[in-house]
């Protein structure tokens, strides 16, 4: 049986963080599972090739959502990383960090250390900020942020559109204010994607203390008493024990997190006993909290002007945006999931933002593998990054390798329902009244006109989809319902913590993957300041 200081449990989003901040020293050793291949796919790396790697079993999850009446009883497809990067190796790319109040709030719940001031100096030394260090970025950070290499009319007409209606010209989202509408800046290196894999794990994947394993796929953490001991995972048809002198870390996200406890004894009682696991730890909020951002997409058909509908329509057109990939790392292929960036408020009396906008020169019915419409459209996505719906993670079995139910319960809160309403009509005000739209007689193709505020909702729901940020389920705090405490280690257990995006008391009010890679660049510090000799 192999023994390390540390085994880290996924190398997504986190985990290549942490394998990097770790192993930095050689008299530590560190052991990094993953339960996917190697990001060996080209199209992990081409910006746009998110649209072959999610729902694709090599390199996503595939998990599905349990039917949800907010869906119009959909069971929805939940793409997750499976491949060395996690959810950075197929996510949209997009670089949002939140609003200062996002953290200042998490502080306020008592969780030390985690305010504005404290995580920001973490923002900056992740990043390799293109446009230069100041006040708010970091440069020589293994994250590569890049401004975006593609500029439509349509995207600057709905700039200019969002101004007529107070919302202001914004170049930068991430100095903790977000108000404004502009170009999202993107975690690209010379046009190819910068996930965690490639910024932070490629340059130190062969230091000696650090081992690798991919496709190795969790059975569960081992315990003595309430000290975690040892994992087990299957690699090869085998199954392997690995035992952890000083710590194990789960890095399995807001999904695989929990799961991954569940089926190891640590979570709901009633739940482990259904399935005959033995209680390590009855720990009834271990999966809840879940919540997401939601987005809905309302789609406006336009004339006399270009939007990448008719692009993907023309092999011509197809060939010039691949020569123009090849030979300047340009253009559409190095887009993110959207190009434009909004943030406003549903209502003038809330202190910041509450909508985000990724605004997207294209249409479609279903994302993900689904043909673009043959007429020029927009859609301008829109969410409620302040969702006060709840869902949860539970196992479906004692064996992991049986996928977890997944309930979101999206728009399940009347809160939830006034938003995505007050959402719509501000979407069709900045299109369909501005003058910058006007020459280009636009036309609500989604959810459409003279609907009743009930029949928007169903109609929403029928094409709303995830904007794949799920986060809390073993939230950060002191209460009851906490998972771990401030220094993301797990309550009432030994040498275990968990650092992803489960661990958020409350979710960031915009883009997650920003933020994951912060909360790991944190807990390394924390780490390693807890186990010095």
């Amino acid at each position: 049986m192999e023994i390390f200081d540390y085994i880290i449990i996924g190398a997504g989003s986190a985990g290549c963080v942490l394998a990097n901040r770790l192993s930095n020293n050689p008299k530590i050793s560190v052991l990094l599972l993953e339960a996917g291949g190697k990001d060996t796919n080209p199209w992990i790396h081409i910006p746009v090739g998110y649209f072959k790697t999610m729902h694709n079993p090599k390199t996503d999850w595939c998990f599905k959502i349990q039917s949800d009446q907010g869906l119009a009883g959909r069971e929805m497809n939940y793409p997750r990383g499976k491949t060395l990067g996690g959810s950075s190796s197929i996510n949209g790319l997009l670089y949002i960090r939140g609003q200062s109040n996002d953290y200042n709030y998490w502080r306020q719940l008592g969780n030390v250390g985690w305010s504005w001031n404290d995580v920001l100096p973490y923002f900056k030394k992740a990043e390799n900020q293109e446009r230069g260090e100041n006040e708010f970025h970091g440069t020589g950070g293994p994250l590569s942020v890049s401004d975006q290499r593609i500029k439509l009319k349509i995207l600057d007409t709905f700039i200019s559109a969002a101004e007529e209606f107070n919302i202001p010209r914004s170049n930068d989202f991430n100095t903790g204010v977000t108000e404004g509408c502009g170009y999202f800046q993107v975690t690209e290196r010379n046009g190819f994607r910068c996930s965690t894999a490639v910024g932070y794990l490629n340059p130190v994947k062969k230091r000696k203390n650090l081992k690798i394993v991919t496709k190795a796929h969790v059975k569960n953490i081992e315990f003595e008493n309430k000290k975690a001991v040892a994992v087990n995972y299957w690699n090869n048809g085998n199954l392997n024990k690995v035992k952890a002198n000083t710590e194990i870390i789960l890095s399995a996200g807001s999904i695989g997190s929990p799961h991954i406890l569940q089926v190891s004894g640590v979570g709901p009682g009633n739940l482990l006993k259904q399935h005959n696991i033995k209680i390590i730890k009855d720990h009834p909020f271990i999966g809840r909290n879940l919540h997401d951002h939601l987005m809905l997409r309302p789609v406006y058909k336009v004339k006399n002007i270009e939007t990448l509908n008719e692009l993907y329509h023309s092999y011509f057109k197809k060939m010039i945006a691949g020569l123009d990939f090849i030979l300047f790392r340009r253009g559409p292929l190095t887009m993110g999931a959207s190009q434009l960036c909004a943030f406003t408020k549903s209502d003038e009396h809330l202190e910041t933002p509450n909508l985000q906008y990724h605004v997207a020169p294209m249409s479609t019915d279903k994302l993900g593998g689904a043909a673009l419409h043959k007429f020029p459209a927009i859609t301008p996505t829109v969410t409620n990054i302040r969702p006060t719906s709840r869902g949860h993670v539970e196992i479906a079995s004692a064996d992991s390798k049986i996928d977890p139910k997944i309930t979101m319960n999206y728009l399940s809160t009347d809160e939830d329902k006034r938003v995505a309403i007050k959402a719509i009509k501000i979407t069709r005000k900045i299109v369909l009244e501005s003058k910058a739209f006007k020459p280009y007689e636009p036309e609500e193709m989604r959810p459409g006109i003279n609907l009743t505020d009930e029949e928007v909702l169903k109609e929403v729901g029928k094409y709303a989809n995830t904007v794949f940020h799920p986060v809390s389920t073993c939230k950060m705090g002191n209460d009851e319902s906490a998972v771990v405490n401030d220094r993301l280690k797990v309550h009432g257990l030994q040498n275990l913590r968990i650092v992803d995006a489960s661990i958020m008391p409350h979710i960031t009010s915009g883009n997650t993957n920003a933020p994951t890679i912060m909360i790991a660049e944190k807990a390394a510090d924390m780490i390693i300041e807890d186990n010095k000799p």
